[in-house]
């Protein structure tokens, strides 16, 4: 909804989009006179029906800074920049971040504006405009704070804050790329809090976390979960952990950052610099007398040989990889030069995992479903006959959503896939179809149908891999 207006349209008439239906647009203004006046004016405009709610004029600048600022020139870049000039500024902006439950800032500067986003539930949202005399200040103090090299602006630079206020205290993994107009910088928060997460909350349908705990309780062979960047496959993992965390496991655990501290699991931290790698700490791991590994990304084919070997002889490994699909995992591994048979010989339960948006609750729409808001020539699993829509509100940012929900694909090895992998067999449909595996798409459905999402968001887990 923000996009249907310009922001000079936003700051001329103080209004803010929030509702469209049958030929009508609803707004928030803060006018209070002359409301007849500006609903014609604005009826004309864009020809449709207006509908106009009053809200406070703080309520309204905030809104109008939030989302239209940059090209109006007004009291609200005052704000913004009394606001950076404030020592607290930084300090207050990972402060709210972490509020808002996102999981990364974004500080990045162009030919004339520099601004600050952030990313809420997968989407980013625009927060503060700063103008190009205040940035660098900005970058320096947040350099300084994870020990980078202020006079560096050449290359790129990672470093790590450790941030506490009040209760609070987590790590921020830092990156600051170069770029035309000056450094962009992007600050990934880390929850370092593990207490919330459990197994059984993900979000797996009983049938998905019945498969998921038959791989899970094997006393060795490889559990492999797959999915792209920010897809939740980390915090899978350290549920995983906690529900394996037992006094009777030796667990040992090679990442990259550590995200979560787990009491009772031994996680070391991956220093390719030093020569610390995935498949260095594995071969160490298997003079630790493990019971438990776990091997925070299969990336090369070192990595992948030495968690084959640590499968063959008795443990339970742990780890992620990219590929599509569960069953994706499979030809990713022969890529990377593993023979068929040892993957059949060691592979228990190949997962795929991504994250959908889910509906907020306070603005989502019901409407008529048709068909013609399908992919092209998809075929619908089951027949739905109205679907929720996205509208948004100040409750989700404008952007119709609040919050995610995980989608999973189980495939537990038997005897009959396993003797598919050992013949180089790749198209097993039929065969998970008898088993009644559930794909990424069909459990993205699923959750279309109960009005939970809506189609656009699951799109790309609609088609067959």
């Amino acid at each position: 909804m923000l996009h249907a207006i310009s922001r000079d349209i936003a700051w001329h008439y103080r209004i803010i989009p929030f509702d469209r239906n049958n030929k009508e647009i609803h707004f928030y203004t803060d006018r209070s006179t002359d409301l007849s006046e500006l609903e014609n004016e604005l009826a004309i405009l864009f020809d449709e029906h207006i509908i106009l709610k009053i809200a406070s004029s703080a309520q309204i600048e905030e809104w109008l800074n939030k989302h239209y600022f940059g090209e109006k020139q007004s009291e609200g870049n005052e704000a913004v920049k009394n606001l950076v000039f404030n020592a607290d500024f930084l300090d207050n902006l990972i402060y709210e971040a972490k509020q808002l439950k996102s999981s990364d800032i974004h500080i990045e500067t162009y030919e004339n504006r520099c601004r600050v986003r952030v990313r809420i539930d997968g989407m980013m949202v625009e927060r503060y405009v700063l103008k190009r005399e205040d940035y660098p200040a900005l970058i320096n103090k947040i350099k300084i704070m994870s020990n980078l090299d202020i006079a560096e602006k050449r290359l790129p630079q990672d470093g790590r804050i450790h941030y506490r206020r009040n209760q609070d205290q987590f790590d921020i993994r830092v990156s600051v790329l170069p770029t035309l107009h000056g450094e962009k910088v992007v600050l990934r928060l880390l929850n370092n809090n593990a207490t919330n997460i459990q197994l059984d909350k993900l979000g797996m349908s009983p049938e998905d976390y019945e498969n998921y705990l038959h791989g899970v309780k094997k006393p060795n062979g490889i559990l492999l979960i797959s999915g792209p960047t920010g897809s939740g496959k980390t915090t899978t993992l350290y549920a995983t952990l906690k529900h394996l965390n037992k006094t009777t496991n030796n667990i040992l655990t090679i990442e990259d950052p550590i995200e979560y501290t787990l009491e009772g699991i031994n996680q070391v931290q991956l220093k390719e610099n030093i020569g610390l790698s995935f498949g260095a700490a594995l071969r160490t791991f298997l003079r630790q007398d493990p019971d438990i590994i776990m091997v925070g990304e299969i990336r090369d084919p070192d990595t992948a040989n030495m968690a084959i070997r640590a499968a063959l002889t008795g443990h339970l490994v742990l780890s992620t990889i990219h590929t599509n699909s569960a069953w994706g995992t499979v030809s990713r591994l022969i890529d990377m030069g593993i023979p068929n048979f040892l993957i059949a010989n060691t592979l228990n339960t190949s997962v795929a995992q991504r994250l959908v948006r889910t509906l907020c609750p306070n603005c989502k729409r019901e409407e008529e479903l048709t068909a013609d808001l399908y992919p092209r020539q998809f075929k619908p699993y089951f027949t739905v006959h109205r679907h929720a829509v996205a509208v948004g509100c100040a409750s989700c940012y404008f952007t119709g959503f609040k919050g995610r929900k995980a989608v999973y694909e189980i495939i537990p090895m038997d005897q009959g896939l396993v003797d598919e992998i050992k013949k180089g067999n790749m198209r097993v449909d039929e065969q998970l179809k008898e088993r009644k595996i559930k794909t990424l798409g069909e459990n993205a459905f699923e959750l279309f149908a109960a009005g939970e999402t809506t189609i656009e968001e699951i799109y790309p887990l609609l088609f067959n891999y």
